[in-house]
């Protein structure tokens, strides 16, 4: 062996995805994207997101958890968490004392929330007050087309579903900016401050009714709208969940049509690409887990967030129905589970890569992404995946031909980031962090490689059927 064949066998070698890949599997990677895409248009928000799992994996030949006295293998099961959450399981032929393999990814992304009382008038315009969810730089959200997505819950239990600005007839929102002949002032502030996070607020009509003795004619218009459509009135935005989010569609990006723009890709790239897979496994070895859950962007707290006793009720539960559970049963289960933390990192832009060390950073269009440790400072707030963990996935992703690469999320001291899989480790879980590597992360229009998708869905459906 020459020493050029050495250091090529002792090196790590990374290149694109097309480069490895023959052209079936560049074929498959197309072809799976236009599903993604529109996954992505139908489930802005997580209610959506958890709706149109649920309409799939009925498809795919699941059926509620509850429908069912006992399990055995190859059933196929799923339980919904008030409608922001769902847990899909294909229970395997081994004993599930034995452990699971699960895949869990977040389904709530950045956006803006109506405040619970949002609607007021000024200059004979109306709008909506908001607070901003999750991590977003507040000027991005300016001078660009919205949709309100939400439910109204009204005091006689009737739930009404809120959708505008979707349909090409329907009307889009916006947040007003100032023009650059009057912005001096904004633009000397640091970016963080030039948009005020009170400043967000949705422009949501301009046209009056009434007479003079009403004292805010075009107010009075948009509740007259509102009650006309949907029966409702201001007190009811106070039992409402209304999200704003971007009202563009997924699309191809560049002319080779190798990446995908959209909103929410930050989780619902992840989410989508372990549903897909959980619905394709059939007869796995260990029980198939497909978790999304929600909250992960402001810390998954709640009793829809991955803090919630959710899943160890869900586990406990399908455990009793293949052949029994008490709480020893369960700490095995969880101790012997293993567990991709499937949520998305920081791709390398090359217009900012001063913010990132070259050899430690992840690249569109290099493969699904492994990340040993997320955190900041120290590692803070990391799980940081033990080697056995890190050696089994790597080998598994190696011998299924996955296409996978490493990084971290910025470098030392200047980067980090949260996700689920702390919590999942403390459950005494085996967890590493695995997605698809992300520009423009936490922005309206959030950017990834086909190719890095579909390896993703790759991955984590060979982890489902590993044993």
């Amino acid at each position: 062996m020459s020493d050029k064949e050495l250091y090529e066998k002792l090196t790590i070698k990374s290149e694109p995805v097309y480069k490895i890949v023959d052209s079936d599997e560049m074929t498959a990677v197309s072809d799976f994207s236009q599903g993604y895409k529109a996954f992505l248009n139908n489930a802005k928000t997580e209610r959506e997101a958890t709706s149109l799992s649920e309409k799939l994996a009925i498809e795919a030949g699941f059926s509620k958890l509850d429908s069912f006295d006992t399990l055995k293998p190859g059933d196929k099961v799923y339980v919904i968490n008030r409608n922001k959450n769902i847990l899909l399981a294909v229970i395997g032929t081994e004993d599930i004392e034995n452990g699971l393999n699960l895949v869990g990814a977040h389904i709530d992304a950045p956006r803006l929330d109506l405040k619970q009382n949002p609607l007021y008038e000024k200059n004979s315009m109306a709008f909506l007050k908001t607070h901003y969810y999750g991590g977003i730089k507040k000027y991005q959200w300016t001078a660009i087309p919205l949709s309100l997505h939400g439910v109204v819950h009204k005091t006689d239990g009737e739930m009404i579903n809120i959708v505008i600005g979707e349909d090409e007839n329907d009307p889009v929102f916006t947040i007003t900016d100032l023009l650059p002949h009057l912005a001096d002032d904004q633009m000397k502030k640091p970016m963080y401050q030039a948009v005020e996070g009170e400043a967000l607020r949705i422009l949501f009509g301009g046209y009056g009714i009434g007479d003079d003795e009403v004292s805010e004619n075009v107010k009075f218009n948009i509740l007259k709208l509102l009650n006309d459509k949907y029966g409702i009135d201001e007190n009811s935005f106070f039992t409402a969940e209304i999200e704003i989010v971007p009202a563009f569609k997924a699309s191809d990006v560049g002319l080779d049509r190798a990446f995908i723009g959209s909103y929410a890709q930050d989780d619902r790239v992840c989410a989508y690409t372990a549903l897909q897979a959980v619905l394709e496994v059939e007869n796995p070895y260990k029980t198939a887990v497909c978790l999304l859950i929600d909250k992960e962007e402001i810390g998954s707290m709640g009793n829809t967030g991955m803090k919630s006793a959710f899943f160890r009720y869900t586990v406990a539960e399908i455990a009793q129905k293949c052949g029994g559970c008490d709480l020893i049963k369960l700490n095995r289960i969880l101790t012997n589970t293993q567990c991709l933390s499937a949520d998305v990192g920081a791709a390398v832009d090359p217009t900012y890569d001063s913010v990132t060390e070259p050899g430690n950073s992840a690249y569109a269009g290099k493969g699904l992404l492994i990340t040993k440790y997320t955190g900041a400072r120290g590692k803070s707030g990391s799980s940081d995946a033990n080697a056995e963990f890190v050696g089994k996935v790597v080998k598994l992703f190696n011998d299924s031909k996955v296409v996978w690469q490493t990084g971290e999320l910025g470098k030392v001291d200047g980067g980090g980031g949260g996700t689920i899989a702390q919590y999942v480790a403390n459950l005494n879980i085996d967890v590493i962090d695995c997605g698809v590597p992300i520009l423009s992360m936490h922005s309206p229009f959030e950017i990834s490689a086909k190719t890095d998708v579909y390896m993703a869905y790759k991955g984590y459906k060979a982890f489902y059927l590993s044993k």
